[in-house]
């Protein structure tokens, strides 16, 4: 005997796929949840030490500072002996694809040591070239003391992506507020230069 195509009886078989589905999904979550999370981790502790200097021996666990109105957080670095080495900094500016997730390592004297994008949705080809040393590798020791963090475009000392411009200066826009960021910290009860 047939089941008659019902509104109760098709409820109810849409309920039951959902909860099947659903179940399927939290399980599959459950499973992949610790191995993604340790990748993150991972990649982000290889970023953190790719954009501090090479004396850096000892990461400390990722601290917050409020700045302006928003949380950042950053990871202090130590040689062999305890001093105070450099800070890495945890960015977001807003590109033209959306946020570029960038770490920000810098020194004790404030000048950029190195950066790496951690994510970024710019449209490939042209703003996703953010992330290749061709670009990026104009802010290794960059002091923003000494060069204006901006686009050549407004006045800045740094090379655009070409047909690039909003992803550029989105860039040089969250290197600018790491920057800031340093310094706030720089004003902490815990002195970089310790």
């Amino acid at each position: 005997m047939a089941v008659q195509s019902t509104f109760k009886n098709m409820s109810l078989c849409l309920l039951v796929i959902c909860l099947v589905c659903s179940g399927l999904l939290a399980g599959v979550y459950a499973l992949t949840k610790e191995p993604i999370d340790a990748a993150a981790k991972a990649k982000n502790e290889a970023a953190i030490m790719e954009v501090l200097p090479e004396t850096a021996v000892t990461v400390e666990e990722e601290r917050t500072v409020e700045f302006e109105g928003a949380s950042y957080t950053y990871n202090l670095a130590y040689d062999e002996v305890g001093n105070t080495v450099g800070c890495a900094i945890n960015v977001a500016p807003v590109g033209f694809g959306g946020p570029i997730a960038i770490k920000v390592g810098f020194d004790v004297n404030g000048v950029i040591w190195n950066t790496k994008v951690l994510s970024q949705a710019e449209t490939p080809g042209l703003g996703a070239k953010c992330v290749e040393p061709s670009f990026s590798s104009q802010f290794k020791g960059f002091d923003p003391a000494a060069k204006k963090l901006a686009v050549k475009k407004d006045g800045g000392d740094v090379d655009a992506i070409t047909a690039s411009t909003i992803t550029s200066r989105a860039y040089t826009d969250g290197l600018a507020l790491a920057v800031k960021v340093f310094q706030a910290i720089a004003q902490t009860p815990m002195p970089l230069n310790e």
